[in-house]
Protein backbone atom coordinates (compact mmCIF):
# COMPACT_ATOMS: atom_id res chain seq x y z
CA UNK A 1 0.00 0.00 0.00
CA UNK A 2 0.99 3.17 -1.27
CA UNK A 3 2.23 6.04 2.06
CA UNK A 4 2.81 9.41 2.18
CA UNK A 5 6.37 11.15 2.39
CA UNK A 6 7.33 13.69 4.88
CA UNK A 7 9.94 14.72 3.35
CA UNK A 8 9.61 17.93 0.99
CA UNK A 9 9.34 18.24 -2.55
CA UNK A 10 10.34 20.94 -4.94
CA UNK A 11 7.45 20.18 -7.56
CA UNK A 12 5.94 23.16 -9.46
CA UNK A 13 2.52 23.51 -10.31
CA UNK A 14 2.64 21.30 -13.43
CA UNK A 15 4.42 18.28 -11.14
CA UNK A 16 1.63 18.54 -9.08
CA UNK A 17 -1.05 18.61 -11.78
CA UNK A 18 0.94 15.70 -13.14
CA UNK A 19 1.29 13.50 -10.64
CA UNK A 20 -1.98 13.58 -8.38
CA UNK A 21 -3.84 13.63 -12.20
CA UNK A 22 -6.04 16.53 -11.42
CA UNK A 23 -7.86 19.19 -13.94
CA UNK A 24 -7.17 19.22 -16.89
CA UNK A 25 -7.48 15.40 -17.53
CA UNK A 26 -10.68 14.39 -18.66
CA UNK A 27 -10.81 11.67 -16.78
CA UNK A 28 -10.85 13.59 -13.48
CA UNK A 29 -13.17 16.18 -14.78
CA UNK A 30 -15.62 13.32 -15.84
CA UNK A 31 -14.97 11.08 -12.59
CA UNK A 32 -16.41 14.36 -10.65
CA UNK A 33 -19.28 14.61 -13.23
CA UNK A 34 -17.82 18.16 -14.31
CA UNK A 35 -17.54 16.50 -18.06
CA UNK A 36 -19.60 14.25 -20.02
CA UNK A 37 -16.45 12.61 -21.47
CA UNK A 38 -13.48 10.68 -20.33
CA UNK A 39 -12.02 10.85 -23.69
CA UNK A 40 -9.06 12.91 -25.45
CA UNK A 41 -10.35 14.74 -28.23
CA UNK A 42 -7.22 12.15 -30.40
CA UNK A 43 -10.24 9.15 -29.19
CA UNK A 44 -8.00 8.13 -26.32
CA UNK A 45 -8.77 8.14 -22.97
CA UNK A 46 -7.81 11.70 -20.91
CA UNK A 47 -5.37 10.28 -18.27
CA UNK A 48 -2.22 11.72 -17.37
CA UNK A 49 -0.26 8.55 -18.67
CA UNK A 50 -2.56 9.11 -22.07
CA UNK A 51 -0.95 12.68 -22.71
CA UNK A 52 2.68 11.27 -21.64
CA UNK A 53 2.94 8.36 -23.42
CA UNK A 54 -0.12 8.34 -26.68
CA UNK A 55 -1.43 11.31 -27.68
CA UNK A 56 -1.04 12.95 -31.09
CA UNK A 57 -1.16 16.23 -29.76
CA UNK A 58 1.93 15.86 -27.20
CA UNK A 59 4.15 13.51 -29.36
CA UNK A 60 7.07 15.88 -29.07
CA UNK A 61 7.08 15.07 -24.99
CA UNK A 62 6.44 11.43 -25.36
CA UNK A 63 7.77 8.92 -23.13
CA UNK A 64 7.96 5.25 -23.51
CA UNK A 65 4.75 3.78 -21.99
CA UNK A 66 5.20 1.46 -19.17
CA UNK A 67 3.38 -2.21 -18.97
CA UNK A 68 0.39 -1.83 -16.83
CA UNK A 69 1.75 -4.04 -13.81
CA UNK A 70 4.54 -1.49 -13.84
CA UNK A 71 2.64 2.05 -14.12
CA UNK A 72 2.99 3.15 -10.42
CA UNK A 73 6.84 1.95 -10.43
CA UNK A 74 7.19 4.14 -13.80
CA UNK A 75 5.19 7.05 -11.97
CA UNK A 76 7.73 7.36 -9.25
CA UNK A 77 10.91 6.86 -11.91
CA UNK A 78 9.33 9.68 -13.51
CA UNK A 79 8.88 12.09 -10.64
CA UNK A 80 12.87 11.30 -9.57
CA UNK A 81 14.20 11.75 -12.99
CA UNK A 82 14.61 16.04 -14.14
CA UNK A 83 14.74 15.07 -17.88
CA UNK A 84 11.37 13.57 -17.72
CA UNK A 85 9.81 16.01 -14.99
CA UNK A 86 11.19 18.98 -17.87
CA UNK A 87 8.70 16.37 -20.18
CA UNK A 88 5.71 16.54 -17.94
CA UNK A 89 5.90 20.11 -18.11
CA UNK A 90 5.96 20.39 -21.26
CA UNK A 91 3.34 18.83 -21.73
CA UNK A 92 1.18 20.72 -19.01
CA UNK A 93 1.86 23.75 -20.18
CA UNK A 94 0.84 23.09 -23.68
CA UNK A 95 -2.62 21.47 -22.58
CA UNK A 96 -2.93 24.63 -20.81
CA UNK A 97 -1.90 26.83 -23.55
CA UNK A 98 -4.12 24.44 -25.98
CA UNK A 99 -7.06 24.09 -24.44
CA UNK A 100 -9.40 23.92 -26.77
CA UNK A 101 -7.17 21.38 -28.46
CA UNK A 102 -7.90 18.70 -25.88
CA UNK A 103 -11.99 18.71 -25.70
CA UNK A 104 -13.56 15.71 -27.09
CA UNK A 105 -15.40 16.70 -30.46
CA UNK A 106 -18.98 17.89 -29.83
CA UNK A 107 -21.90 16.36 -32.13
CA UNK A 108 -22.53 18.66 -35.28
CA UNK A 109 -25.67 20.57 -35.55
CA UNK A 110 -27.16 18.17 -37.42
CA UNK A 111 -26.46 14.99 -34.92
CA UNK A 112 -27.41 17.69 -32.31
CA UNK A 113 -30.95 18.06 -33.32
CA UNK A 114 -31.17 14.33 -34.61
CA UNK A 115 -30.32 13.70 -30.98
CA UNK A 116 -32.78 16.33 -30.01
CA UNK A 117 -35.68 15.15 -32.02
CA UNK A 118 -35.29 11.69 -30.65
CA UNK A 119 -35.60 12.60 -27.24
CA UNK A 120 -38.87 14.83 -27.33
CA UNK A 121 -40.57 14.04 -30.57
CA UNK A 122 -40.05 17.70 -32.30
CA UNK A 123 -37.97 18.82 -34.98
CA UNK A 124 -35.79 21.87 -34.56
CA UNK A 125 -35.44 22.46 -38.19
CA UNK A 126 -39.03 22.84 -39.27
Amino acid sequence: MPSVSLRPTNWIREDVIFFSQHVPFPCYLKRFHLSDSDYCSCAGIGTALHYATECIYTVSWHMRKPAPNFEQEWLKRVANNLVSRQKIRGIIKFISENRDLFRPPWPSTSQRAELSSSITGHSLFK
